[in-house]
């Protein structure tokens, strides 16, 4: 004879544990009905059903919702891969911060983690020339991709992007962005 199923075993721990802490709606979605929970007071009533060898109980799988977790983990790497690159290529705390919602201890771990020296100081201002030469890029940029101006993430985009092009640091780009679309300059 075969031992009790595991499933059966399974779902009546979570009953009992939702009806110990006061989750009746949660046993209830489970599938039982008020019978079924009251017959749950009784040691006897559970010791059928949980050691019956008979399922009396199925599985059903949300796919949509397995996906998503499972999705969840590429997004997470997917972000960290991000922030090291934003940070690599000198975004400030507060830059990665506002996008990211990192703590200043967090960001100073990732730096640090990454083995970027630390900071000291502030980045030095653009040149007229770099200025002038940026301001080209990122418009162009701007109307090839299409990206409106009040897309923080698609400007952070653009920025980073040409933060690896011209070699000058993205915090000191994000603040000429910023700038010119403030002065409404685009």
């Amino acid at each position: 004879m075969s031992g009790p199923h595991p499933l059966n075993q399974a779902v009546i721990a979570q009953a009992l544990h939702d009806l110990r802490n006061g989750q009746l709606r949660r046993a209830k979605t489970m599938g039982f009905g008020d019978e079924d929970l009251d017959a749950l007071k009784h040691p006897a009533m559970v010791s059928v059903l949980a050691n019956a060898s008979v399922s009396w109980c199925s599985v059903i799988v949300n796919r949509d919702v397995v996906r998503r977790l499972l999705h969840q983990v590429d997004d997470v790497s997917r972000e960290i891969s991000e922030i090291d690159r934003l940070l690599r290529l000198g975004a400030s705390t507060e830059l990665v911060s506002k996008f990211f919602g990192l703590t200043h201890q967090e960001i100073a771990l990732r730096r640090s983690v990454i083995g970027l020296p630390k900071r000291k100081g502030r980045h030095p201002v653009l040149t007229e020339q770099q200025d002038a030469d940026l301001w080209i890029g990122w418009s162009a940029e701007v109307k090839e991709r299409e990206t409106a101006l009040n897309d923080d993430k698609g400007m952070l985009e653009i920025a980073a992007d040409l933060a690896e092009q011209t070699a000058l640091p993205l915090s000191v780009i994000w603040s000429a962005i910023g700038k010119w679309i403030d002065e409404g300059l685009v």
